[in-house]
């Protein structure tokens, strides 16, 4: 693996008084020979040296910082540099004489070269770890990566215990806002998520946070800011400058994590684009394709890119927690006892539970699919509008002054849900259709639909295309991307050459603020119906509802 880390074993000669090199400087030498050894191999290989891709003048907009710095890509050529950090040091002696000389040389990568972190006698190539992390505002997920081999040993997901000052991401910043000290409590509380994954990992394969060597992270820029301890307030107010859009590497203990390996995260692109679009674009490879492709990710904000390898026109914006079963009245998290499939056959609901429990409400892939089913049979109509003479089950609740449908005992979706859809799949929905107005495009120029996120990895693709979330296009076009953040998390673990991919989408990325676009509400109305005001567009719906 030509990853972020590097464990090298070396078979070293003792000194004497002819060559009284020091023990540093044997290691030194060895591992730059190593180097040349594995430069001269690559050459014969390739037969070329790869050229890297020139930032086009004007290819950065008024504004954007220009963010190469702190963006790790290692090196394996004569002319990189190799030190050693103190603790390094500090442990040549006894662990050089004690092994006869046989060590392990343990090394991170940094800003133009390597850094040496760890002296282990004995071979031990074979146990060489790292983790990667999609730190998300309510979820923490965590893979412990086999860096030998290029394979995961295991994952968790904890809560992310920043839940407990809010569980939206604008309450949490507003409550430390003017505040350093309840600053510090969201940093501890999102570090602390952090080493709870780590020892849920060690629980589970044996391997604890002392034998990794690094660690790369993707997340949106309000979790990056509370991670690294910088105030936050700048992702929600006008000028939407960032404290930092991207930062260096660090140590795990200079950032208070259970872990001395290096942490390596991915830098965001604008306030409301983050290290987790970055991180998925380079994922499903949008960034190297020749064909154009759409990234979406949808949840209480939507972030979007559109473009190939030429140019990577993206923006974001609000789109409404009821994607992730907020709002919904009975909504929830994917979690057991939610219902994430329905079906309505003969009049009645047929649910699909998480756990297989009795139901105790409804997350997003639910709703789709039970909105999908209202329409498609006619108890509501193209408005969003309960139609109480399709079925004796569509009821007036007195209590909540609406019309309401009984989709499990006791559990009740209401008109107000289905309002509350509607409007956060007509923001999704004017996202994409604004982006692709820009560049000209229509769905028949697009190669593959990429969609991010838990969401949509658990989402009906039928469901999706009859309420207008997704576009009616051929459904193999449709590509479920699942946990992108993460996948491009470990790549960049893997591949320490990812540091030059990241570097060169930043520069490709014009971005969008969709809150600045005058028309951009004019835009949602005709995108709030379903699937939307122009049936045309949706040719298979329309076959399906037969008019």
């Amino acid at each position: 693996m030509n990853g972020l880390s590097r464990k090298r074993y070396l078979e070293l000669t003792e000194p004497t008084e002819e060559d009284c090199r020091s023990s540093w400087q044997r290691i030194k030498d060895a591992l730059e020979e190593t180097f040349r050894e594995i430069e001269s191999e690559q050459g014969k290989q390739s037969g070329v040296t790869a050229s890297v891709q020139k930032k086009q003048p004007g290819s950065i907009e008024a504004g954007q910082e220009k963010q190469s710095g702190g963006i790790v890509s290692g090196c394996e050529k004569q002319s990189c540099t190799i030190e050693p950090a103190l603790g390094f040091l500090q442990t040549l002696y006894p662990v050089c004489e004690d092994s006869a000389w046989k060590v392990t040389v343990s090394m991170v990568a940094v800003d133009n070269g390597w850094k040496a972190v760890r002296l282990e006698a004995g071979d031990t190539t074979k146990q060489h770890y790292g983790y990667c992390v999609d730190l998300g505002s309510t979820t923490v997920v965590m893979r412990l990566i086999d860096c030998a081999r290029g394979r995961s040993l295991g994952q968790v997901s904890v809560n992310n215990r920043q839940i407990a000052w809010g569980a939206d991401i604008l309450t949490r910043i507003f409550y430390c806002k003017d505040h350093p000290e309840r600053l510090k409590e969201l940093t501890d509380a999102t570090r602390a998520s952090l080493a709870e994954a780590m020892e849920a990992l060690r629980q589970k394969t044996g391997v604890g946070p002392e034998e990794c060597l690094c660690m790369t992270m993707a997340g949106n820029a309000a979790m990056m800011h509370f991670f690294y301890g910088l105030d936050p307030f700048c992702v929600f107010a006008s000028p939407y400058a960032l404290r930092a859009g991207q930062v260096p590497a660090y140590s795990g203990k200079e950032l208070g994590l259970p872990f001395s390996g290096m942490v390596y995260s991915y830098p965001a692109r604008a306030n409301y684009l983050g290290g987790d679009i970055v991180s998925g674009v380079l994922a499903c490879g949008m960034d190297k394709a020749d064909e154009l492709g759409i990234f979406l990710d949808i949840g209480t904000n939507g972030e979007l890119v559109i473009g190939n390898k030429e140019f990577l026109l993206c923006g974001a914006g609000a789109a409404g927690p009821a994607l992730e079963g907020g709002v919904v009245k009975t909504g929830m998290r994917a979690e057991p006892g939610a219902v994430f499939g329905v079906k309505l056959e003969n009049g009645s609901f047929q649910l699909q539970v998480i756990g297989g429990e009795a139901p105790r409400g409804i997350c997003g892939s639910g709703i789709v699919d039970l909105l999908a089913e209202l329409f498609l049979h006619g108890w509501v109509d193209i408005r969003g509008k309960f139609v109480p003479q399709a079925s004796e089950s569509i009821q007036w609740r007195q209590e909540e002054q609406e019309q309401a449908v009984e989709y499990a005992p006791g559990l009740w979706f209401y008109q107000s849900d289905i309002t509350e859809f509607i409007r956060t799949k007509a923001a999704a929905h004017t996202m994409v259709e604004y982006l692709m107005g820009q560049v000209g495009l229509s769905m028949d120029h697009i190669g593959k639909f990429h969609v991010a996120g838990a969401f949509g990895t658990f989402l009906d693709k039928e469901s999706a295309v009859a309420v207008g979330l997704y576009p009616d296009i051929e459904r193999q076009r449709i590509v479920s991307e699942g946990n992108a953040s993460l996948e491009g998390a470990q790549y960049w673990l893997l591949h320490r050459q990812a540091g030059q991919r990241i570097k060169e989408i930043l520069e490709k990325m014009e971005y969008v603020q969709f809150a600045a676009v005058d028309d951009f509400l004019r835009m949602m109305t005709a995108a709030q119906a379903l699937p939307h005001t122009d049936l045309e567009r949706y040719p298979t719906v329309k076959q399906k509802l037969k008019l």
